[in-house]
């Protein structure tokens, strides 16, 4: 029965919607309840829920210390990564929420101190910094997504990217300097009373910048898809979503091509339940096949259907194979549905490029060192039925949700900054995470 007009369903719409309304530890306690019971599910939903939370906390925590306010909220993000510790995403967007805090907090210690004034660290630095590689002036306002470089670290042009970028400096990391040339000395965060208000606004706007990242991302990445698909040739998809979705729509506006759609047997990740539910907000994890069907046939895409026992027959007729990942890890391999990896080691046999379609906040500094932790298992009964009962008293039957793909496998991701090799991913990783804040969980894979 379909519930009743005006209410939400409980999930990412109806978490947003109470945040307005809800007092800090309600809705934690809120967020935690409905990941644990996988209510909020998805790398994209769990990213927007964790980055709206923090947001609000910021804006309304009664902490006027700036060391008090990177613990409480990492308390907060702890909080949450353990309530569902297969959604990396989740400790991504806590670690870069963390890193704007801490940039910030370092920043107004510089200026305290004449860092980036005539007698500070600008002054010392002035015959090695040219312009527009040098940093910001006090009265210049930096971008609080910016990654972290040095003062005196030189442009590099990447190979996969157009957009200069800055290698860190062998002698100085963010948050230090080199008084007269010496080994760099870490400075501490300042602590004053008035540090955390005067930051909050500055955070809370660098917080709002990664909501907008999140919301662009896969208009951003579909933005790319004319360079990488090409008029009369033949993809292969498997299991929709939504940026699957946009990025072939953007190629099928001026290109005519074939979409072959594996079916992901046994599970379609697509809950049934909720097909009639008009207030039901889907995430990039979970897609309706019949409306990706449709959406891509109506933009003039012909669409083949195919079951997933006939990939390896039809991989020497495709031209690429697309997928999009649950989360990327640090050495450029990635987790996704549960058929990715025997798809794409059928490409690989046929030498057919696999190109990958991830947003930058699926990139994680996590390395797989147990990759059993990061498969969720399924119901079993989608195998085999439970009026099987002589077979299930003789064997233990698992239903993966997801696989691991090794990244030498993989050709290509696409992210909202660009095309970028799999052995390049630890560049822009580094780029977007701070050091200090890479191991701040328990449920990290160490």
């Amino acid at each position: 029965m379909p519930p009743p007009a005006g209410t939400l369903t409980p999930g990412l719409a109806s978490f947003l919607s109470s945040l307005k309304s809800s007092p800090i530890e309600t809705s934690v306690e809120s967020l935690v309840s409905l990941l644990r019971r996988r209510q909020i599910r998805g790398s994209r939903s769990c990213a927007i829920a964790t980055a709206h939370l923090l947001r609000m906390v910021l804006r309304n925590i009664p902490v006027r210390d700036v060391t008090k306010l990177i613990d409480r909220v990492q308390q907060i993000g702890q909080r949450l990564a353990e309530a569902q510790p297969k959604e990396l995403a989740i400790g991504n967007i806590l670690r870069r929420i963390l890193g704007l805090i801490r940039d910030e907090a370092e920043e107004d210690r510089d200026r305290e101190a004449g860092g980036y004034g005539e007698t500070g660290i600008g002054s010392r630095n002035a015959t090695s910094i040219t312009s527009p590689d040098r940093q910001p002036g006090p009265t210049e306002k930096r971008s609080l997504l910016a990654p972290n470089t040095s003062t005196t670290a030189p442009a590099i042009t990447s190979l996969f990217s157009p957009v200069p970028l800055k290698s860190a400096s062998p002698t100085s990391t963010p948050g230090t300097h080199t008084p007269g040339g010496g080994s760099p000395i870490a400075a501490p965060l300042s602590s004053t009373p008035n540090t955390a208000q005067d930051l909050r606004a500055e955070v809370v706007e660098g917080v709002q910048e990664i909501i907008d990242e999140l919301n662009q991302a896969d208009d951003q990445i579909a933005g790319y898809a004319i360079d990488h698909i090409h008029s009369s040739e033949v993809v292969l998809t498997y299991r929709p979503s939504m940026t699957v979705q946009r990025f072939i729509l953007k190629a099928a506006a001026k290109r005519k091509f074939t979409v072959i759609h594996a079916g992901p047997f046994p599970n379609d990740h697509w809950p049934r339940r909720l097909a009639g539910n008009p207030n039901t907000s889907l995430d990039d994890d979970e897609g309706n096949p019949e409306r990706f069907q449709k959406s891509l046939t109506v933009a003039g895409v012909t669409v083949v259907m195919i079951p997933f026992s006939a990939v390896f027959a039809l991989m020497s007729r495709t031209s690429k194979v697309i997928l999009d990942p649950h989360i990327v890890l640090a050495d450029g391999s990635l987790v996704a549905p549960a058929g990715a990896r025997a798809m794409a080691q059928a490409a690989s046999m046929h030498q057919t490029p696999v190109i990958v379609l991830s947003g930058v906040y699926k990139l994680s500094p996590v390395y797989p060192s147990d990759v059993k932790t990061l498969i969720e298992t399924g119901n079993p009964s989608s195998v085999v039925g439970y009026d099987q009962g002589s077979l299930l008293e003789k064997i233990d039957i698992k239903n993966p949700l997801f696989d691991h793909v090794p990244a030498d496998i993989v050709d290509l991701y696409i992210t909202n900054l660009g095309g970028h090799a799999p052995s390049y991913l630890y560049r822009i990783i580094a780029d977007h995470y701070r050091n200090e804040d890479i191991h701040l969980m328990r449920s990290d894979l160490e």
